[in-house]
């Protein structure tokens, strides 16, 4: 059975540098000519997607954390902030001397001071990432953030989302009292430890994006899974027949997640790719003892027999082949 395979970026497909582990290549393009669909699913927007990822080979892109579906080159689903919004915000975040940038599929249009106030910024997240100190002395911040853009018009009507560093975490409260209209999060840390805030088109998720590809394809949920780290990818993972959550994850999503894989460092999605390809099907967690019995029950209500289950399983569930 064809499956979608839907990743998280930053954390999942790419680690805290912007780099690509060669396995997760590997296990994309072996997957894709298994006749699988994969497609990116991340905050990011398109102009953040560099060229290397696309490289790889994919289907196409859920951005913007589901503002923007691009399928096969074919643009599916795009809410952007309206000029007016777009336009308040950066004379609120200038207001407060706020550094920001905005997320357009044309590029990431950033303001004034933000490359020489982000640099600490980013080594703080990458330290809390367990990166070394010398890791970070020498990296390049156009490298961490792919698609900057200096130097233009801020007023603009392309705009998915707008983020922005945080001097203290009241900018993000304050935020959401400015413009209770929109969706207002954080990202780089929890709750208080936030580095950075973000302002975009309310009710917009990753699975809503989803679910608009699937009617488009004409696929059902059970065909699906989705691989993250934080705690925005919570949504998907429960939307999808599979949720996989990467080791370096956080708390909440390892707690939620049917199958926690490796960190992304360490080959984590190869591995899950990997472990995947044996199952043909997810038998959820078993609670039977299986000597004596002919068959266990996966999630969908088929029956499947037990000298086809894979016992001792090293992760949190039981199943036969999922990508073979």
């Amino acid at each position: 059975m064809k499956k979608i395979l839907f990743l998280d970026v930053d954390g999942t497909l790419v680690d805290y540098e912007n780099r690509i582990p060669a396995s997760a290549i590997t296990a994309i393009r072996q997957a894709r000519a298994k006749g699988h669909l994969v497609y990116l699913c991340t905050g990011r927007s398109r102009a953040e997607i560099q060229p290397e990822l696309w490289e790889i080979g994919l289907d196409g892109l859920i951005g913007g954390n589901g503002a923007y579906l691009e399928h096969q080159g074919q643009v599916l689903l795009h809410q952007s902030l309206s000029a007016a919004d777009s336009h308040a915000i950066v004379d609120w975040l200038e207001e407060r001397g706020l550094e920001f940038y905005l997320e357009s599929n044309n590029g990431l249009f950033a303001s004034r001071g933000f490359l020489e106030k982000v640099k600490p910024v980013l080594q703080t997240y990458m330290l809390r990432k367990g990166h070394l100190v010398q890791d970070m002395e020498q990296f390049d911040v156009t490298e961490v953030v792919h698609g900057l853009v200096f130097d233009a018009d801020l007023y603009r009507d392309d705009v998915n989302k707008i983020s922005f560093i945080l001097n203290r975490y009241q900018d993000h409260l304050d935020s959401k009292i400015a413009f209770p209209h929109l969706k207002a999060g954080t990202w780089g840390g929890r709750g208080e430890t936030a580095l950075f805030g973000d302002l975009g088109v309310s009710n917009i998720t990753k699975d809503y994006a989803i679910d608009v590809l699937l009617q488009h394809l004409n696929l059902s949920r059970e065909a699906t899974i989705a691989f993250g780290d934080a705690k925005v990818d919570i949504p998907m993972l429960e939307y999808c027949g599979l949720g996989v959550a990467m080791g370096n994850g956080g708390p909440e999503i390892l707690a939620m997640a049917d199958l926690v894989t490796d960190d992304v460092n360490h080959d984590g999605l190869y591995k899950a790719f990997d472990k995947l390809a044996c199952y043909n099907c997810l038998v959820d967690y078993l609670t039977v003892a299986v000597v004596g019995c002919a068959y266990l029950t996966d999630r969908y209500g088929r029956n499947i027999p037990v000298e086809r289950c894979f016992l001792p399983c090293p992760y949190q569930v039981v199943g036969n082949i999922m990508l073979s």
